[in-house]
């Protein structure tokens, strides 16, 4: 077998074996040849090289201009040597002329040897860059190789990745031949080749670990629409699907709780909330709350502020250990929270929102819309026989009501005074028996709906067990009507 042949197939074996494409190696030969050649006929011969796809085979050129005079017989040839080329050349013409060398000599073969060499890890470092650029934000699963300073490197594929400490979970202990998964921050070109910085904190690691393990997010059933996350201690991953036949939370959770302990024991224990979300910023805050029970949520879109009430034994819980699951809560939101027990709220204005109660008033546009709504309110408290008459129909006489003189407010005392009459004994006896029982009489009211008698404690009603186990009743009956759902 001839060389050119094996060097076709050597040539195959390496494509195949780096990756790299058949082209760029024979474009990296052709330079190499053309610096061996430069480093006999010298550095201003203007040079090109050929090589046979097929057979191996190369040849160089060189390229003269066509001179009278010759003053550099590397760059200009005569028209004579030229015509025997291509008769129909002509003073000033350029022709291209077969230089090829029989013999490269040692230091020439080691030029070449050195331009192929740096051509082939140009080409490799293209191809790795291309191939590891394509999977920036996305999730590899890495062997921990070594500690570099604070950084740890991974191997993840032909390439080792740098983990910064910025980037690492504190419960990550990272021993080596340790497998674990990393989200692809960013891939860089350098001198060197790809560089690679990867995470374990970042938010989308979650996200595409729900990815992998949950089918219906993976396939869009189930929208992951946000993530919380606080690397190591605890997260809150909002869910939504618009199938009705599929709850998200329970496929994200899945039998017995199986894809949401595999996400936890990657990321070493992590706590997961997994919550509804919800079009109703209300409803959407109160569920990132969980698991503290919320009572009233107030919101204000143009601030994208809110206001929560919570149960008195429920506000810790709402807040967290330092704050955390009401941090949280607001990051999966995008919303201020602002949180406070009802006893707290009891007698302030905690819920009456300005900027809310001002988008909701509305002037009424005549006295009709004003009368009509005191219709409506006397027909609701059961008097039947109020009739608000137009305001047109009522005139000024109707209206108008004389002042009585002096002598007549006179003469009313009088008569009034006369037509009294002092009480009994009997009514005086009467009387005070009421007064025996006035205490008792106004320390407790009949309650008629439920037939017992009820607590009144500074005009304040409670009866502790509607009040503690029935949250979604337990301001209807407690007459503070500024905490009132």
């Amino acid at each position: 077998m001839d060389s050119g042949r094996q060097l076709i197939e050597a040539l195959a074996q390496v494509s195949q074996e780096k990756g790299i494409d058949k082209e760029v190696i024979f474009e990296a030969i052709e330079t190499s040849l053309i610096k061996a050649c430069k480093g006999q006929m010298g550095e201003n011969a203007n040079l090109r090289v050929t090589v046979n796809r097929t057979t191996g085979a190369y040849t160089v050129f060189a390229t003269k201009i066509v001179s009278e005079t010759i003053t550099d017989p590397i760059l200009e040839i005569t028209l004579e040597d030229a015509q025997l080329i291509n008769s129909q050349l002509e003073i000033g013409d350029s022709v291209d002329v077969n230089v090829t060398p029989k013999d490269f000599g040692r230091r020439a073969a080691q030029t070449a040897k050195q331009a192929v060499v740096q051509k082939f890890r140009e080409a490799e470092r293209e191809v790795m860059y291309n191939e590891y650029s394509g999977k920036q934000s996305e999730v590899v699963t890495g062997i921990v190789q070594r500690r570099d300073r604070k950084n740890v490197m991974v191997s993840i594929g032909k390439l080792e990745a740098a983990l910064p400490p910025t980037e690492q979970m504190v419960r990550d202990t990272y021993e080596f031949n340790d497998r674990i998964k990393v989200y692809v921050l960013e891939v860089k070109k350098n001198t060197k080749g790809p560089m690679i910085n990867v995470s374990r904190t970042h938010p989308e690691l979650l996200r595409k670990l729900f990815e992998q393990e949950v089918p219906e997010v993976n396939d869009g059933t189930v929208e992951v629409k946000s993530v919380a996350r606080e690397a190591g201690n605890r997260s809150k991953v909002a869910v939504y699907t618009t199938h009705p036949h599929v709850d998200p939370i329970g496929a994200c959770v899945g039998q017995s709780g199986q894809r949401v302990n595999t996400i936890s024991s990657e990321l070493r224990g992590e706590k997961l909330d997994i919550i509804q979300w919800s079009t109703n910023p209300e409803e959407y805050i109160a569920s990132a709350l969980s698991p503290s029970k919320v009572t009233t949520v107030i919101a204000n879109s143009a601030e994208m502020t809110a206001r929560v009430v919570v149960p008195d034994n429920q506000l810790s819980l709402a807040i967290g250990k330092e704050g955390q699951n009401a941090r949280l809560a607001a990051r999966l939101t995008g919303w201020k929270i602002d949180i406070k027990s009802e006893t707290q709220v009891v007698g302030t204005d905690f819920l009456n929102f300005p900027a809310r109660l001002q988008d909701n008033q509305e002037e009424p546009e005549n006295n009709l819309d004003l009368e009509a709504a005191y219709a409506e309110f006397y027909e609701d408290s059961g008097n039947a026989n109020f009739v608000v008459e137009p305001m047109e129909s009522i005139s000024e006489e109707s209206v108008a009501q004389p002042t009585p003189s002096d002598a007549e407010v006179d003469t009313f005392e009088t008569e009034t005074l006369e037509t009294l009459e002092e009480p009994s004994e009997e009514e005086l006896s009467e009387a005070s028996e009421y007064e025996e029982y006035d205490d008792d009489y106004y320390e407790y009211g009949y309650d008629d709906e439920y037939g017992e008698y009820d607590e009144y404690n500074e005009g304040d009603y409670y009866d502790d067990d509607y009040y503690e186990y029935d949250d979604d009743y337990m301001y209807e009956s407690s007459g503070n009507s500024e905490v009132d759902k």
